[in-house]
């Protein structure tokens, strides 16, 4: 009988594409992928550590699976095993913790462990010579597929643990990312979406740049749509628009890593970029794309912020009119710059200040959901699954849409008809 496997990802796209990596690899090695939550003999947990809540999170699965399959191995690797490897190795039942380097290594002390022989608990890896690690998928389990063409980041904003659990930025090579995207195309995947940690970073170490490759991955038969993952709006500038708006098949969506919206938390984050110049590339961006939407992420209660600064925050958003907006509760990360800020702000504050900008989310997207039906009735859908009996895709522009249909609509790109509006999608008719 072969070894079955479990592989389960918390985390970003980043992270959920080294899954699939690594599940292919398994299954290369003579493993056989378990349904989900099924007793298997291999359990590979890929971790996030963006939030206490994440670390908690990813906690709290391994001691589940742990209960679930006693007798089964129990390997962690990702961002939250690279920062806290001897936190997560005196969890009772835990075989193997590695980092975010050389994750695929998990497939042989899974067979290491298996066979009885004996392997190190602890294999985390110094981040600061680490290269790009090879890996790919040549499957993805819809139609969409998420490619790593960067890892690492350089930014040190004060609030966050990626540049200690990800390292430097280093990128995959225009080749090896064309024929990846290639195969996949061969195998059925219609869009792509080629992400990173810090996807703006692409190219910054190997003299390669990011325009070059969406224009040679522009050329691959058979993929549809290419999109981005999520970007920092300084990336917007005059010669990348005037590239982007010539490309045929990226998608008029954008995710932008916005934060906040006001200049002055935007400095005490750290981050590269104001409010103001965000703003003036979001209507660049607007003037030179048709029916471009944008969505985005803010973190509500950083410390300092003050009531005046979030209603700036709130104005920013209703200028914008973003499609639909994650909004997370500032917390502490530990070793952080932020975690020893003055003027730390109150939960029950953080607390209203979320519910009032997800509020004004589900506003504004049920406005662009209106818009769209009356100025873009007619689309384009690309059919990913099954969601309460009815097919939904997306739109180009990232609106989701559903119908009824009695045939099999996966993987196909229909021409829709839109008609209502509903909870943050649209249902439509199938020309």
């Amino acid at each position: 009988m072969p070894y079955t496997i479990s592989v389960h990802t918390l985390g970003c796209k980043v992270s959920q594409y080294e899954s699939e990596a690594i599940l292919e690899a398994a299954e290369a090695r003579g493993f056989v992928a378990a349904e989900e939550d099924s007793v298997c003999d291999v359990y590979v947990i890929n971790t996030c550590t963006v939030t206490a809540e994440g670390d908690r999170k990813c906690r709290q699965l391994i001691r589940r699976f742990i209960k679930i399959a006693p007798d089964a191995k129990i390997l962690v690797c990702g961002c939250y095993s690279q920062v806290a490897p001897e936190e997560i190795a005196k969890i009772d039942g835990v075989d193997y913790v590695c980092g975010t380097r050389d994750k695929l290594r998990v497939v042989d002390r899974a067979l290491a462990l298996l066979e009885g022989e004996s392997i190190p608990k602890i294999e985390v890896s110094e981040l600061a010579d680490a290269p790009f690690e090879k890996m790919q998928i040549t499957r993805a389990p819809r139609t969409r597929a998420y490619v790593k063409i960067e890892d690492g980041c350089e930014n040190r904003c004060a609030y966050c643990k990626i540049p200690e659990a990800r390292g430097f930025v280093r990128s995959k090579t225009i080749a090896d990312t064309v024929a990846e995207v290639r195969a996949l195309a061969e195998g059925g995947v219609r869009e792509v979406v080629l992400t990173g940690i810090e996807t703006a970073s692409f190219g910054r170490d190997t003299g390669e740049d990011l325009c070059d490759l969406l224009c040679e991955v522009e050329k691959i038969e058979g993929i549809e749509r290419i999109r981005l993952g999520s970007l920092e709006p300084t990336l917007m500038r005059p010669a990348f628009i005037e590239t982007i708006a010539k490309l045929k098949k990226l998608t008029p969506h954008f995710h932008l890593s916005m934060q906040s919206g006001c200049s002055r938390t935007l400095a005490a984050m750290r981050r590269k970029y104001n409010a103001e110049t965000a703003m003036q590339n979001i209507y660049a961006v607007r003037a030179a794309i048709d029916g471009v939407q944008f969505t985005t992420d803010f973190i509500v209660g950083f410390p300092g912020e003050t009531d005046e600064d979030f209603a700036v925050t709130m104005e920013f958003a209703k200028q914008a009119k973003f499609l639909a907006t994650h909004v997370f509760k500032y917390s502490k990360r530990a070793g952080t710059v932020a975690a020893t800020m003055p003027n730390q702000v109150p939960e029950d504050v953080k607390h209203e200040r979320s519910q009032a900008l997800i509020a004004l989310s589900r506003e504004s997207t049920a406005a662009l959901l209106r818009e769209e039906i009356i100025l873009r009735p007619v689309q384009n859908v690309l059919f990913e699954q099954q969601i309460d009996g009815e097919w939904s895709g997306h739109t180009a522009s990232f609106i989701e849409v559903r119908v009824k249909s009695e045939r099999d609509l996966h993987g196909t790109l229909q021409a829709v008809r839109l008609c209502d509006v509903c909870d943050g999608y649209l249902k439509g008719t199938i020309l």
